[in-house]
């Protein structure tokens, strides 16, 4: 089995020691490069060809949102798991928006970071519903009403069944649940999320999750 090739990207040299012992103690993962700062992402993704990054939020040049907005917006670009220290914040659901696959904090169990790595390079995102909700409800101010407005424009370039899509993968349900829940076959379902990406320019799951937040559809399934 090919290991997945991750790029370490903290400004902290404790931190990524700690991430390199933990991740390189799996046998399917293999660090490929460490940076200090976002500014330093580009060139050692192209020389690394990493399938996941691991990027703190915060460095003292260029920030992780700076550089996953620059990686997501690349041909074949890598997955992004953002680091924080902070479970709601701004800038974290910013990077969530720009594409990256989910987040986890720096002090996480050792475990369920490797376990993260292997989701997201396996394609799932790491972003429960009830964190999505936690940060919609920490971005809510007075842009919040625009906001709504332009998904609203958006979700209604999506047919009735992709809709129902959109609206099961915003509640966190996995391929096959979608399956049983709307009577349909996993491969339809897997059809309908690439059509939903394709259709709204996104380009994984969590931005449809937000999306559907923004839009006001999980209103109702959350009541």
């Amino acid at each position: 089995m090919t290991a997945i090739r991750v790029l370490l990207v903290d400004d902290d040299p404790l931190v990524r020691a700690g991430l390199s012992f933990m991740l390189g103690g799996a046998d399917d993962i293999e660090i490929v490069g460490e940076a200090a700062d976002g500014g330093e992402v580009a060139d050692l993704v192209d020389r690394t060809r990493p399938d996941v990054v691991l990027m703190d939020i915060r460095m003292p040049a260029v920030d992780g949102l700076t550089a996953t907005e620059a990686l997501r917006r690349r041909e074949d670009a890598p997955q992004v798991v953002v680091l924080t220290t902070f479970h709601a914040d701004e800038q974290v659901l910013r990077a969530l928006r720009a594409g990256a696959a989910g987040f986890v904090l720096k002090d996480t169990p050792p475990a369920e970071i490797v376990t993260a790595v292997r989701r997201v390079a396996a394609g799932d995102p790491v972003l429960s519903p009830a964190v999505t909700r936690q940060l919609m409800a920490h971005a809510a101010g007075s842009s919040a009403d625009a906001r709504r407005t332009r998904a609203r424009e958006r979700i209604a370039g999506l047919n009735d069944r992709e809709r129902e899509v959109a609206v099961a993968v915003g509640r966190g349900l996995a391929n096959a649940e979608i399956a049983a829940g709307l009577y349909m076959s996993v491969a339809t379902v897997k059809t309908h999320v690439s059509r939903i990406l394709a259709r709204l320019g996104l380009n994984n799951r969590v931005q449809i999750a937000l999306l559907a937040h923004d839009a006001g559809l999980l209103e109702d399934t959350d009541s």
